[in-house]
């Protein structure tokens, strides 16, 4: 029988084991973790934030499973390594996408759970995060237990070209799966018109083939949407 991992099956688990902690016999994060590691996919990471004194900078990253997704566009393990997060190379990603929330669960003492959407070294990546601290009866926590899953990665291109309203049409209809005799067939256009504007997309953003130039038009639109924000 195949094991159910998803994120929401992992989460789930170390909540549990959370709860079964004690407030008044603080313990360790092991404790949380530990029956829930085997259920982790290639996707997800599982991280303690070691909180020493209160500059959060001074806070320590410690990792417990590494990400086994690869990809071109960034180092996720080599850049979520062991490591202070004053140290963490994308100071500004810390500031506004990781700090905020590990405050707010210290306060609070209770579990996060969101969708995070964001810039890191100047890449669109989404992904899921559960946050849990460590139940005790003090003022604050002694480590937080942060657990990812990736959702997506990226890198919008580097050379900027504006878009008429046709080719609007054809990268919205190429990113809902549409083929090249279909994309033509739906706006009214023939097949080689459509492969034409696609070869001069590809060449105005310098992308290698046609899936690559989906992905940064897609990538694109995020940097708009995130910067309207």
């Amino acid at each position: 029988m195949t094991k159910d991992t998803s994120f929401h099956t992992v989460t789930q688990k170390l909540l549990d084991a959370w709860l079964s902690t004690s407030p008044h016999q603080p313990g360790t994060p092991e404790a949380v973790y530990r029956d829930a590691l085997d259920l982790l996919t290639l996707k997800m990471r599982l991280t303690i934030i070691v909180l020493e004194g209160d500059d959060p900078m001074d806070w320590q990253l410690r990792v417990v499973r590494s990400s086994g997704f690869a990809s071109r566009i960034l180092n996720i393990n080599k850049l979520f390594a062991n490591q202070r997060i004053g140290d963490f190379k994308d100071r500004s990603y810390m500031e506004t996408a990781v700090i905020p929330r590990y405050r707010e669960v210290i306060a609070s003492q209770k579990p996060s759970m969101e969708m995070v959407k964001t810039r890191l070294l100047g890449v669109d990546i989404a992904y899921e995060r559960m946050v849990l601290p460590q139940r005790t009866t003090e003022a604050r926590p002694a480590w937080l237990l942060t657990v990812t899953n990736g959702r997506f990665m990226f890198n919008a291109p580097e050379r900027q070209a504006k878009l008429d309203v046709t080719d609007e049409a054809v990268v919205q209809l190429l990113a809902e799966g549409a083929t090249a005799k279909q994309i033509a067939s739906e706006l009214g256009i023939s097949h080689r018109t459509v492969e034409h504007r696609l070869e001069r997309m590809k060449e105005r953003y310098g992308a290698k083939n046609t899936v690559h130039l989906t992905a940064m038009l897609v990538a694109m639109h995020l940097h708009r949407e995130t910067d309207r924000n």
